[in-house]
């Protein structure tokens, strides 16, 4: 699994993978121990998760959420230390750790509760995702 087959539905909780596109949207299953599936039609808001990226104060002027997520699991390998509950200044500590150039004025602790949050549903259903890719397997994805 990749990130761009991981998509977060705006107005519900949690991650879901992608499983096919239909005429009118596209079908869902739930990152979960239910495996729920979810029709989701276009009037539903649905973020690819390889599309979001959290703002920092760099020239590019955002960094990608894989990217951010790989690091804190090279890092941290699970143990964060905190979970979505903590209050935000301990969120802002946990992201300035991560990531110190991000925008502190643009990225408010709901946004980091949901990192955190997507983390560990990633680590614990598809923690392949969060494996640093070499070049190799980046050169042999874009020639498949």
């Amino acid at each position: 699994m990749k990130f761009n087959e991981i998509a977060t539905v705006s107005g519900k909780a949690g991650l879901y993978k992608i499983l096919k596109p239909t005429r009118s949207g596209v079908i869902l299953e739930s990152m979960d121990d239910k495996k729920g599936k979810l029709v989701v039609g276009a009037n539903q808001r649905v973020s690819v998760l390889s599309e979001i990226s959290i703002y920092t104060m760099t020239e590019e002027g955002a960094s990608p959420l894989e990217d951010i997520m790989i690091k804190i699991e090279a890092e941290f390998k699970g143990d964060l230390g905190l979970d979505s509950t903590a209050d935000g200044d301990e969120l802002k500590a946990f992201l300035k750790h991560v990531l110190p150039e991000f925008d502190e004025d643009k990225v408010y602790p709901s946004d980091i509760k949901k990192l955190v949050s997507w983390y560990k549903i990633i680590r614990n259903y598809a923690p392949e995702v969060l494996e640093e890719q070499t070049e190799e397997q980046s050169e042999e994805e874009k020639e498949a």
